[in-house]
């Protein structure tokens, strides 16, 4: 089944598996804890881990592009990446 899709997209899949794992543990963690201190801390460690699963999978789907997109386009979409995590953290 997975011999039917490139080792670019099937990595950017799983990376955004495991973030999505992370949002279910955190839920689950919530729900255990049942503390809204300790909720708070569970869903601001959430905040780091977003971000950084978008860079990752951006980075690695450039890096599959990176024969076929031109160096400006390659600069157009880092400066929208850093735009979108500027926005989200402001």
């Amino acid at each position: 089944m997975f011999s039917i899709f490139g080792k670019t997209i099937l990595v950017m899949a799983l990376f955004r598996l495991l973030s999505g794992s992370f949002e279910i543990i955190a839920a689950l963690l919530i729900l255990k804890y049942n503390d809204i201190e300790k909720a708070l801390i569970i869903n601001s460690s959430l905040a780091f881990v977003g971000p950084l699963i978008l860079i990752i999978t951006t980075a690695i789907g450039l890096a599959g592009m990176s024969d076929s997109i031109s160096f400006k386009k390659l600069l157009f979409i880092f400066a929208g990446v850093a735009l979108i995590i500027y926005a989200v953290k402001n």
